[in-house]
């Protein structure tokens, strides 16, 4: 479900770098065990892994360094929705662990395809 897809933070302005880019995560899948690394905005590097139960619902932990130094960890569980265009929203429940504990939920956007390169067609 989740092997070789791409997710970007929805409107996460408080994770956007000076620029207004955001995170962007590349996710793996092999069985039930889901992992991504990410980085982008005020994220250097991340990196997350946990378990994918039957329904899609991803339980995962992750550590992320971001851009003035500080390293971050914590744990989230993320719920999918299929949007009406075919790609997969995961709506996150998450816990921060350090440097200052604290929770929150946010949504994270499955990447739209780039589109296929047009062939010519020649006669």
């Amino acid at each position: 479900m989740y092997d070789g897809k791409v997710f970007v933070s929805a409107g996460a302005t408080e994770t956007a770098g000076d620029d207004g880019a955001l995170p962007v995560g590349s996710y793996h899948q092999r069985g039930d065990l889901v992992w991504a690394e990410f980085s982008g905005g005020q994220v250097r590097h991340g990196s997350m892994a946990g378990v994918c139960d039957g329904d899609g619902v991803i339980r995962f932990a992750y550590c992320q360094v971001l851009t003035d130094g500080v390293v971050v960890s914590g744990n989230c569980v993320s719920r999918p929705q299929r949007l009406p265009d075919g790609r997969i929203r995961l709506h996150e429940e998450w816990t921060r662990h350090t440097p200052r504990s604290s929770s929150g939920s946010s949504l994270v956007d499955e990447a739209a395809a780039a589109p296929a390169p047009r062939q010519e067609v020649r006669s």
